[in-house]
């Protein structure tokens, strides 16, 4: 009897010009560990420098969870959950790691956390009408720290972005929608293929003026978006402090005890 073939943590796969990448991990809600990331990380890198792809799709496997952020076990491994050879690309290997190509996220179920973040770092948004988008780090102890606070307020009006921020409550799609945050609703069929129907709508462009257009528009030089430095510089700080605060620490245990958590203030 031989052993089951083990899944690759990222499908990879080519529909027509446009690149799809499926966080293939459902039985951890696509969680993101080490494997995500390089496998991501690296499918991105090979869309950038492959002149016939002309636009990525990111969505996740199953129906229940698009990304549901950081995968909490392999932390408590200790381990890595970045590229290990290009910690540069941020987490999921997605987050700070521009292209020039257009980028669509096909949300097919709950997003919260590093699930937002990953579609707040994304061009393009389709989402399932049953999908939900949010920032619940304040009830852990912790900040959204993968672009997730700054983006957030660059990308919602700013009273709209700071109750998400301090509450730590979920937006469903249909308010994402209406906030301007996410770009489609879909009621009836695939997300995929709402995703690869707007994609569509792209790639019959010229591709070299959609790529001048997206780093013009996100104010790109050299590969980094030069108005979010500040802005990561500012999160990896706070985060250096919060880290090491009881609250942090009691954040997680008290998720994981399945009770309100106790918070200290320090």
């Amino acid at each position: 009897m031989t052993d089951p073939v083990e899944q690759p943590a990222v499908l990879v796969e080519r529909s027509g010009n446009v690149l799809i990448l499926t966080i293939n991990r459902p039985e951890a809600r696509n969680a993101i560990n080490a494997a995500v990331s390089i496998g991501l990380g690296e499918a991105l890198d090979q869309a950038q420098n492959d002149p016939e792809v002309r636009a990525v799709v990111i969505t996740g496997a199953g129906d229940k969870s698009f990304c549901a952020g950081a995968d909490l076990k392999a932390i408590a491994r200790r381990e890595n959950i970045y590229h290990p050879d290009h910690p540069e690309w941020g987490f999921a290997g997605y987050v700070q790691h521009f292209i020039d190509k257009p980028t669509i996220a096909a949300v097919n179920g709950t997003a919260l956390g590093g699930g937002t973040e990953l579609a707040l770092a994304s061009d393009l948004v389709v989402a399932h009408e049953f999908a939900k988008f949010g920032l619940p780090e304040v009830k852990r102890g912790l900040v959204a720290a993968a672009g997730g606070v700054f983006r957030i307020m660059n990308q919602l009006p700013r009273k709209v972005a700071m109750e998400l921020l301090m509450t730590g409550e979920p937006l469903t799609a249909n308010d994402a929608w209406e906030w301007g945050l996410i770009n489609q609703v879909v009621k009836e069929g695939s997300v995929l293929d709402a995703a690869l129907a707007l994609a569509a709508r792209v790639t019959v462009n010229a591709p070299l003026s959609v790529q001048a257009s997206k780093r013009i528009a996100y104010g790109v030089d050299d590969g980094v978006i030069t108005d979010e430095v500040v802005g990561w510089e500012r999160t990896m700080n706070e985060m250096r402090t919060l880290i090491r605060s009881e609250d942090a620490r009691e954040g997680p245990i008290a998720f994981a005890e399945k009770r309100e958590p106790v918070w200290k203030a320090r």
